[in-house]
């Protein structure tokens, strides 16, 4: 009787048989994914094989798992002062190019490369200083007071950039492109103005209604965009551009009607208003800082908390995100459409009152400058956040109280500030650009596993 042998997995023991059929899995399972990842890097054998398969890159830094810094070093804010930082070395090589020195010293460049490039430098340098000295602190002012007049105008020229920012800033939350903050300000500043010069008041009183008419003029002429875009369908964007140009020849006209003239005047300027309806300074005459920035504060603290801890604030980003899935969870798309436009031309009618009622004191064609336009850049840098909006709004500030002393000291045409702002909002809008630039989008490398590897780990798993 031949001798019989009992089976090799019995022999083993009990749970032998499944560790063979689990080695028999992975291996199976192994092929599979090298057969998946050749497809897909080769896309179906169309394309020959590249050294980093598809499957084996990542978007993670190399260096192991996401730390909390790794996280703040790849955030949008992180690439928002990035894109700053970048605009202003771009900003400073253009500076170089308009000063006589780096012109003289390019004329030897190869016989002393080191005197143009200490030239490009102290240009920029130079020129940064001048910038920074008329915006934030100037060391050689007389006494403390003036030494800190700078941040104290930058704040003033900032208020309405920030309240017409968060305009911009919330109507792009709910998925709206809001560019009339423009003519959101010019009706706020018509309406304002006019109960200011032709109403006579108790000073609290007449204040609160001034800053009331101006924020109802901006709530009314950004909610009749979205009126017509939640019954019609219109544009908002075609809206909103038509409805600029409308306020502004509006308000030349009014300019010169006897209503808003002021009588012996030719020129369109509306008569001063009222000592009684403008805006308290709030530290003093020295300074043109008025309680529009408080109101700016507010303003701020406002649009975070309907954003972010109200009902209202939800259904904006939900419409922002997906309107179609919105409308589905029972979301009153037109409503929210309507409400975040009016909301939007209030902040932005905020702007306005603080033109009419704080810095100028009067209405002239001119009263909204460029601060709606500049909106959409500081609703951009700040991501569209009401704090990010705040800091960007401080630093658009500081760009144009700081560039008439870069330009007095140094010689620096004022336009390279309008270039800078433009670079950032270039930047802003291509973070892959910046990320590529400092470095902070490499792709890991994964081993890819080979065929011989494969087969080398499937012999070992089986021995």
């Amino acid at each position: 009787m031949p001798e019989q042998h009992p089976p090799k997995h019995a022999a083993e023991g009990p749970g032998a048989a499944d560790k063979h059929d689990g080695t028999a899995s992975h291996a199976s399972l192994a092929e599979e994914e090298t057969a998946a990842v050749v497809s897909v890097d080769t896309a179906g054998g169309a394309m020959e094989p590249s050294a980093v398969p598809a499957t084996a890159q990542s978007g993670k830094l190399p260096g192991g798992p996401d730390t909390l810094l790794r996280r703040i070093f790849t955030g949008s804010g992180m690439v928002s002062v990035l894109a700053v930082l970048l605009a202003l070395v771009i900003g400073g090589l253009l500076i170089a190019s308009t000063d006589k020195q780096v012109a003289t010293t390019s004329s030897y460049f190869f016989a002393r490369p080191t005197d143009f490039f200490t030239a490009v430098w102290n240009a920029a340098t130079r020129s940064y200083i001048a910038l920074f000295q008329g915006s934030v602190f100037n060391p050689r002012g007389n006494g403390v007071a003036a030494q800190f007049a700078p941040f104290m105008e930058t704040l003033t020229i900032a208020t309405p950039l920030i309240t017409a920012g968060l305009g911009v800033a919330l109507a792009f939350r709910a998925g709206l492109f809001n560019i009339g903050a423009q003519g959101q300000i010019i009706v706020a500043g018509i309406l304002a103005a006019w109960v200011g010069f032709a109403l006579h008041l108790p000073m609290g009183l007449h204040l609160l209604l001034v800053l009331i008419a101006g924020i109802v003029g901006g709530a009314l002429w950004g909610g009749l965009v979205g009126l017509l875009k939640a019954r019609t369908g219109a544009h908002e964007v075609i809206l909103t551009i038509m409805f600029n140009y409308i306020a502004l020849y509006f308000l030349r006209y009014l300019l010169n009607t006897p209503a808003f003239q002021r009588p012996g005047e030719s020129n369109p300027i509306s008569p001063i208003l009222d000592p009684s309806a403008v805006y308290p300074q709030i530290l003093g005459t020295q300074y043109r800082l008025h309680l529009g920035f408080i109101l700016a504060i507010g303003a701020t603290l406002l649009v975070w908390w309907i954003l972010n801890r109200s009902t209202v604030g939800f259904e904006f980003r939900a419409v922002g995100a997906n309107p179609k899935a919105a409308q589905t969870a029972g979301i009153n798309v037109p409503r929210a459409t309507i409400l975040v436009m009016a909301l939007a031309g209030a902040l932005a009618g905020m702007s306005g009152v603080a033109q009419v009622a704080g810095t100028e004191k009067v209405l002239t064609d001119g009263v909204a400058a460029t601060y709606g336009f500049d909106a959409i850049t500081v609703a951009l840098l700040g991501r569209s956040t009401p704090w990010g909006t705040f800091a960007a709004g401080l630093l658009f500030g500081a760009f144009r109280a700081g560039a008439v002393q870069m330009q007095i000291q140094t010689g620096t045409p004022i336009d390279i500030v309008l270039v800078v702002q433009s670079l950032i909002v270039l930047f802003i809008a291509a973070p892959p650009l910046v990320r590529a630039v400092f470095g902070l989008n490499p792709r890991r490398r994964k081993p890819a596993r080979t065929a011989k590897s494969k087969q080398a780990a499937t012999t070992g798993g089986a021995a």
